[in-house]
This record gives structure tokens, sequence and C-alpha cells, in this order.
């Protein structure tokens, strides 16, 4: 008997049901649930350290939950070849490593408070540590990749590449003259979209699939990818701080611009260039030492401006463009998975 939806191991990505909604996607649910549970097993032996510390830090982010998208994208595009093999398994657990890594560092270059509900790795143990953590996870991706030859190296290589020239490029900022709303999309298909994009590409070549597949997948990953990081920048500013498991607008308090600020730097009218005045003023006096709350009038009146709204429907244009990446691949339960995944990251916050 397969699994449904709301029973499945799937279930923490919030977006399930609607991901494997349909009769045919009750197996390929099934399937991917079962690859799952090896890739949780992978990614326990992977994060087991000899030295207590080491080991309590290095899955600190990991016991705290998390979305698991990276290792579902792989696994679902496992089946356009040889399905779950112990490759697949272990390329996804190799890219979710990478990916908890990034998310020690950029909590240490954020200053963010949460990750996950529960403290940021480097409120716990400290900058230096938590930035250890995140080398030692790169690492031991790496070597899991090794494993596999040149080309899934070379695949590691690129993504991580992708993910520091993002993280670079958003800390140092736009040149003068760069539109910043096209600059900050530019960084988050870096930063996001480079690691979806691999996920997707990863699943289909460790499985043997098709060679054709490769460039249309990364393409859709990378969409999805922006389009999924567009609606987190929405979330950010949501009420209810169980949606995002950190202070609504947390990144926006530690001087970080979101999407919607972004496009509110465009908008002229007297009341988008007051709000925005509000926002820097704010900004600045909490990197003075102000408390954050000062902020909480602001970010209130930025999550209902039509500036979010732009937002979210940039977000519904990056999943359609994702969607029509999949043109070249067959009808069937794969593809209607990813099409549905790829419109459920551009609405999950309405």
């Amino acid at each position: 008997m397969t699994p449904s939806a709301s029973d499945s191991r799937l279930g923490k990505l919030g977006l399930t049901d609607r991901i494997f909604a349909g009769a045919r996607s009750r197996r390929l649910l099934a399937t991917v649930d079962e690859g799952m549970l090896r890739v949780d097993a992978a990614l326990g032996d992977e994060l087991r350290m000899a030295q207590p510390v080491v080991d309590a830090v290095s899955r600190y982010l990991y016991e705290a939950g998390g979305k698991r998208v990276r290792p579902m994208l792989a696994l679902l595009t496992a089946q356009l070849g040889d399905g779950t093999t112990d490759a697949v398994v272990e390329g996804a657990a190799a890219l979710e490593l990478t990916h908890l890594g990034s998310l020690y560092h950029d909590d240490v270059m954020d200053d963010a408070d949460k990750r996950r509900g529960v403290p940021a790795a480097h409120e716990v143990w400290g900058n230096s540590v938590a930035i250890l953590a995140g080398d030692l996870l790169f690492a031991r991706a790496s070597q899991i990749m090794a494993r596999y030859g040149e080309r899934a190296i070379r695949i590691q290589a690129d993504t991580f590449e992708r993910l520091v020239l993002g993280q670079m490029r958003e800390t140092v900022g736009p040149a003068e003259g760069d539109d910043p709303v096209q600059f900050s999309l530019d960084v988050l298909a870096d930063k996001t979209g480079s690691l979806i994009a691999a996920s997707a590409q990863v699943g289909n070549i460790f499985a043997n699939g098709p060679e054709e597949f490769e460039q249309p997948l990364a393409v859709f990953g990378e969409k999805a990818g922006v389009a999924f990081q567009l609606l987190d920048d929405v979330i950010d500013l949501a009420a209810d701080p169980a949606e995002t498991g950190k202070v609504p607008g947390t990144d926006l308090r530690a001087g970080v611009p979101t999407m919607p600020y972004l496009v509110l730097t465009r908008r002229t009218d007297a009341d988008s260039v007051g709000l925005r005045e509000e926002i820097d003023d704010g900004v600045a006096r909490i990197a003075a030492g102000a408390d954050p709350a000062i902020l909480d009038h602001a970010l209130a009146r930025l999550r209902d401006h039509e500036a979010t709204q732009a937002t979210r429907d940039l977000a519904g244009s990056y999943s359609q463009e994702a969607i029509d990446a999949l043109e070249p691949l067959p009808d069937g339960a794969v593809r209607e998975a990813l099409t549905r995944f790829a419109r459920a990251v551009a609405d999950r916050s309405r």
C-alpha cells in the first residue's frame, strides 16, 4: 500500500500534498519517500564525528529540521533513469551537506539570531566554531562526491564556486550603475538556484538518465530556486514567526536588502519614498545599537505594500520559466511532480 502525502516522510516539506497530488503520483511518492529514508541514514552517518563537541555542532542544524528540498528533487529526477541507486542517495546527501554548510556561514555573515526555529549555531558556539562547522560539512560533501569520479567532483566544485561568488557579490553589493533588482536576482541564481539546479541534475546523471535532460533540468532547478528564494523574502516579512523559524523581517533588520525592499526602491510615489526612508533610518539605528523592534511598524507596512505583491508576481514568472524548461521531458509522474513543485514554491505564502 502506497503512503498518502500526509503520512509521507516528506510531510515536513509542507508542499507534499501539492507536489504528489493525483493518482499517478502515489507510486512515485512511495519511491521518493523510501529514498528519503536512505538519504537521511546517509546524512546521519556522514554527520557522525569522533569528538563530542564537533559532533554536536555539525549535527545541530540537520537535527533542527529543514525541508530537504534538494534531496527530494534528486530522488525525483533519478526516476528518469535507473531510479534510486546508491550513487543517487549519496549524491543527494552530499548536496544537502553543502546546503547545510552554507547555512552556518550565512547566519554568521547575516548575524542571524535563529535558524529553523532554534538559535543560530554562532549564537550557541560563537562565530569561529560555526564557520568551521560549515567548512567541515563542505569537506564531507566533497569527500562523498570524490567517490564518483571527476564529473561528480566538477559538479560539486562548480556549484560551490557559484555559492561563494553569490555570497561575495551580495556582500560587496552592486556596482554604480547596476540595477539593484537584477543584481539581486543574479545573486539568488548563484546562492540558491545553483544548488537546486545541481540537485535536479545529479539525480538524472547519477541514475544514468538521458543526457538530453541535463540542461533542461539545470534551467528548471535554477529558475525554481530563484522563485523559492523570492518567496522566502516575502515570508521573511510574515507576521507569524512559525512560518520562518525567525523573527519577522530578520534579514532587513540586519541590513540585508530583500526583494520587496529592492522593488520598493524603484517606486517614486511619496508613500513609497517615505517608507523606504523609514526603513533605512531604522536599519541605521539598529546597526548603532537600537532595539530591532523599532522597525516593526515599517516592516508591517512593507508587508502590505504593492512592492511585496510585485515580488510574489516575480516569483510566479520564474516559476513559469522553470515549468517551460521541462518541455523536453516525457509526460509522466516525474514531470508532473516537478511542475507542481515549481508552482508550489511560488505561492506557498498565500
